[in-house]
């Protein structure tokens, strides 16, 4: 049950980022939930690779080049999928960004009901 309402908040935060930033593109929230859903899968698969390749580079900007393989992931997902479009791959950083915040709140509420 805490997958479904994870995801649905994922897919309303993208949601919203389409309509907050004009370089994200999102053709509803059926689109946005499945995009959560692959970003889910893709960060779960893909991203350890990613950072464990890059662990040098990593390392030289402090931890900074993290946000920029959190982009990337977006940028996958945008691939992946017809309905989600985002152009470029600072978007994709803001995009990553406002996730981070909003499953930060989320995961704080999730404690609270403990």
């Amino acid at each position: 049950m805490r997958f479904l309402i994870s995801l649905l908040i994922n897919g309303l935060i993208i949601y919203a980022g389409a309509a907050i930033f004009s370089g994200i593109h999102v053709t509803g929230y059926g689109e946005a939930v499945i995009a959560a859903l692959l970003l889910g899968i893709v960060n779960f698969f893909i991203r350890p690779l990613i950072v464990i390749l890059t662990i040098p580079i990593t390392i030289l900007t402090l931890g900074l080049f993290l946000l920029v393989i959190n982009g990337a992931m977006v940028l996958l997902v945008d691939g992946l999928l017809d309905g989600f479009n985002v152009d470029g791959l600072i978007w994709g950083i803001l995009l990553s960004v406002l996730l981070a915040i909003g499953n930060f709140f989320n995961g704080g509420m999730e404690e609270e009901k403990r």
